[in-house]
């Protein structure tokens, strides 16, 4: 109160115009905002304005304080309503325009278009062009085509020149309206440097490249381009446009317009889009390379430049050795260096820097030191990095939360992504925070939740999210569909995944591809056969190798020769994924001999994949000799993993040479490795229940044990023997028996039918997940389990789905 009184009898006893006098005034109006109301200060501010004009002109950078929106709109509203004028007619003009010009850059631009509409007085080409531009900065194109509406009926075209025009254009290309921008490109009498720049800029932002080639010869006849005109010609290139790309380098050699900056680091850029990616790097021949160290002095966004060219190629050593030598020049960084080089660590030879996780840790700390780490993107791509270089996914978490960015769908949707794999529940579970925080997904968020539901035992999870997909997005999206058949064929509804297929208005090849491999991992190689046989797109890479893969399942070793054989009519090159299911093929039906042979005449050296495929065929058919060729690679390629060891062990069990088998038994444990346990998982009412290989942790162990006691006493009515041949040899017969009957399935088996209500009706459906490869005598077991108890028992194993229904397999016992 005191401080309005005192202004109030300041300006009615002070001079009018002395401009000290003025200065006084606006340093009494900052601390009007502490202590008075907006209406109160308004007062002040209208017979502030009347006294000193200059001072409308200044009112925003006298109130930066939560205070200055509110006034400042209130003002001038009052200003447009009332008789309230300035005491001079041209400060009208400057001081709305300087005011509009603020909000609209501040992010208030319909308030500022309101104020713009209630004001009275004919409006300057300054005016329009602020708003414009602004339109353009934040993409408003709604907004943008009402106020170039509003000028067309309230001011004529033609007493605005190019400047207004030109930021009009700006405004549709931004915003991507490029039809109606190129038309009143068509439409102008005559045209500066500046109307064709933006145009060629626009169209080379959405990435119309023929079009900008075209357009600039048609430039030059009406004028001389500029840097920022060759700069952004040249970003417009794209892998396949090298040879352009030297055309209008050679225009700048000639030109001088290579000397300056903008076009040196868009040339840089060109020239690492040109150059095959993941090529090997060489120093001589390089065109990005090459231009980068013919600059003199680079400046931070030229170094920026070839980094991210480094990146854009897949050559990550060479990102990682210029950020270490920038840091070693003293040239510093920003958030544009961070982002690339982060991009960089899962392109590069982590084993020759020593980096990984320790290197992505001393970005973190450097992003923290230059509080950096306080800018969205990069926390965003530290979260992501941290998950894709296999860090520990509780330090990625702490991240997401320090940030504090909990309106960023970007970060959301990146810690989703990181959590997705390890932990799909968390992933469900914030995603449920995401929608308390009233963020609205988007297709991208949508598709991670999706692909967090196969990781569940049922499609209730997935169903679930489907409706809210359906409520909230297109159901014409061809990613979410995508993703759905995958969720559901994920979750062993085989069923509803043709079904999204089916319904599908439009399909791309991931979408035939995801649907054959849902048809692969559920045994039905006839379907995925069929559905091949449909494709109205050329296939790729990943068609070949699900269809060797449902040829693999189903035994079909003619089909998956014909196919691996036609491979190549289709342009595309074999990876080791197609051999492994060559040798998949051929080694389940017994032909290992012929899959030894396969694997010798194979042109890239043989992974981990295909010697463990190798490796279990001749286990499976007893073929001694060639399954320690195999085991010896295999303990070459991971001498940590355990499967070696486990494969050779069973067979030498199942051939009775149990001395070999203690001795594989005894390697074993003297390189400390050990084997992965068995656990099963089942879902009952939203919770989900695990078990171990002999069930001791679980709190009601007792029950089940005797109530697969009594299943397995029907069983055997029914023929069931135990396999008795993969349990220990050093054991009496009963033990052994003992061993088998308390697996993680079985158990699994006997809890749902004990505690799941809707069991008791003859038909129902039993799922049961289980981390490793089910055993024979546990597959043998449900196959006779389904028939007695008739229901269907679906297990997903870490290799395809099991069907049992009435005593038989969906996999025809070849798994």
């Amino acid at each position: 109160m005191y401080a309005y009184s005192s202004a109030l009898l300041h300006l009615n006893t002070c001079s009018c115009g002395d401009r000290n006098e003025g200065k006084n005034v606006g340093c009494l109006l900052k601390f009007l905002t502490g202590a008075e109301t907006v209406d109160r200060i308004i007062d002040v501010m209208k017979l502030a304005t009347i006294h000193y004009p200059f001072l409308a002109k200044r009112n925003l950078v006298l109130y930066p304080s939560k205070w200055a929106f509110p006034i400042h709109l209130r003002y001038w509203r009052s200003a447009a309503e009332s008789d309230f004028v300035p005491s001079r007619t041209e400060d009208i003009d400057n001081d709305y325009l300087w005011d509009t010009r603020v909000i609209s850059t501040r992010g208030h631009l319909r308030h500022a278009l309101s104020l713009f509409y209630s004001f009275r007085q004919p409006h300057s080409r300054q005016t329009y062009a602020y708003l414009f531009h602004a339109c353009a900065r934040l993409r408003c194109l709604h907004e943008g085509m009402g106020l170039h509406r509003y000028m067309m009926s309230r001011d004529l075209m033609d007493s605005f020149d190019l400047f207004v025009t030109n930021h009009l254009i700006n405004m549709y290309c931004k915003c991507g309206h490029l039809d109606y921008a190129w038309q009143l490109f068509d439409e102008m009498p005559r045209r500066n440097l500046v109307s064709w720049t933006v145009l060629i800029s626009g169209l080379s932002q959405y990435g119309h490249v023929d079009e900008c080639f075209l357009l600039f010869p048609r430039m030059l006849v009406d004028c001389r381009p500029n840097e920022f005109t060759v700069a952004s010609l040249l970003t417009s290139f794209g892998e396949h446009d090298g040879e352009r790309g030297r055309q209008v380098h050679g225009f700048a050699l000639k030109t001088s317009l290579d000397a300056f900056v903008y076009v040196a680091n868009a040339l840089i850029t060109m020239y690492s889009k040109s150059f095959c990616k993941g090529g090997i790097f060489n120093d001589s021949n390089d065109d990005a390379w090459t231009m980068f160290k013919s600059i003199e002095n680079p400046s931070l966004i030229t170094w920026n430049s070839m980094i991210a060219g480094f990146c854009f190629r897949k050559l990550g050593n060479q990102a990682i050795y210029l950020f270490m030598k920038m840091n070693r020049e003293g040239i510093g960084f920003d958030r544009a260096t961070l982002l690339s080089t982060l991009s960089s660590l899962n392109l590069c030879n982590r084993d020759e820097f020593g980096l990984g996780l320790s290197f992505c840790h001393e970005l973190h700390c450097l992003a923290f030191k230059t509080a950096f780490i306080s800018e969205i993107e990069v926390a965003t791509a530290l979260v992501k990095t941290y998950a894709d270089l296999g860090g520990d996914i509780a330090d990625s978490y702490r991240l997401f939360v320090e940030a504090g960015y909990h309106w960023d769908i970007v970060l959301w949707t990146s810690i989703m992504t990181a959590l997705v794999e390890h932990d799909p529940g968390k992933t469900l579970s914030l995603f449920r925070q995401f929608r308390q925080e009233g963020l609205t997904p988007d297709g991208h968020t949508f598709s991670i939740v999706l692909k967090a539901c196969a990781g569940y035992l049922t499609e209730k999870h997935a169903s679930t999210y489907h409706s809210l997909l359906i409520k909230s997005m297109s159901e014409d999206d061809i990613v979410l569909n995508n993703a759905l058949i995958h969720a559901y064929g994920r979750c062993g509804s085989i069923t509803l995944s043709k079904k999204v297929f089916k319904e599908m208005k439009y399909r791309d090849l991931v979408s035939w591809n995801t649907m054959m491999k849902a048809y692969a991992i559920h045994g039905q190689a006839k379907n995925a056969l069929h559905l091949f046989s449909k494709m109205d797109v050329p296939p790729d890479s990943t068609t070949f190798v699900s269809l060797l893969s449902a040829c693999s399942h189903a035994g079909l070793v003619e089909e998956g020769t014909s196919l691996f054989n036609s491979i190549k009519y289709y342009g595309i090159v074999c990876q080791l994924d197609h051999y492994a299911c060559m040798v998949d093929i051929l080694g389940r039906v017994g032909r290992v001999q012929e899959a030894e042979y396969f694997i010798s005449k194979m042109p890239i050296e043989p992974d981990f994949v295909v010697w463990s495929s190798f490796l279990g065929s001749c286990r499976k058919h007893g073929a001694t000799q060639l399954a320690k060729l195999a085991s010896n690679k295999l303990k070459e390629l991971d001498p940590s993993n355990s499967l070696a060891y486990v494969q050779m062990s069973n067979l030498y069990c199942f051939s009775g040479s149990f001395y070999e088998a203690d001795l594989i038994r005894m390697e074993m444990k003297g390189s400390r490795v050990r084997k992965e346990p068995g656990l099963s998982w089942v879902e009952i009412e939203n919770q989900v229940h695990e078990f171990a290989s002999g069930g001791r942790r679980h709190p009601q162990r007792e029950e089940i044990c005797n109530e697969l006691e009594e299943l397995i006493g029907r069983l055997k009515q029914l023929g069931y023997v135990p396999e008795t041949s993969i349990a220990l040899h050093d054991v009496e017969q009963e033990q052994k028996e003992e061993q088998l009957y308390h697996h993680s399935e079985k158990l699994a088996l006997v809890f749902s039918i004990m505690n799941d209500s809707n069991l008791c009706h003859v038909g129902t459906l039993v799922r049961i997940m289980k981390n490793i490869r089910i055993c024979v005598d546990c597959h043998n077991f449900m196959k006779l389990a389904s028939r007695l108890l008739k229901k269907e028992i679906v297990i997903r194993d870490s290799n395809r789905f099991h069907h049992f229904t009435t005593g038989l397999c969906s996999c025809n016992d070849y798994w």
